[in-house]
């Protein structure tokens, strides 16, 4: 079994995942391996919350071109993570 951080890569922060995080909705990067068994108990175990349901997405690599050479981004794989209701939240920032 793999460990917990190598399952989970970082939050992904941006505008529509900073406003899902008041529904209880957390966004993050995670390894291309990983199934949702994984990530709800990497999540758990992690930062100590309870996780209701995860929902993964994938994404494809996109053609890029340097100069004469092409070739693909590497391909990502994201994961939404809803807690609880009577879960504590999770904290990315220190105010």
């Amino acid at each position: 079994m793999r460990d917990h951080r190598d399952v989970l890569k970082r939050p992904v922060i941006t505008e529509r995942s900073t406003d899902l995080m008041t529904e209880k909705k957390y966004t993050f990067e995670v390894d291309v391996r990983a199934n949702k068994t994984e990530v709800k108990d990497a999540v758990e175990a992690i930062f100590g919350v309870d996780v209701e349901k995860v929902n993964i997405m994938n994404y494809k690599g996109k053609f890029r071109r340097v100069g004469r050479h092409s070739g693909l981004t590497n391909r990502r794989r994201k994961a939404i993570v809803t807690l609880k209701a009577d879960s504590k939240e999770i904290e990315f920032f220190e105010v």
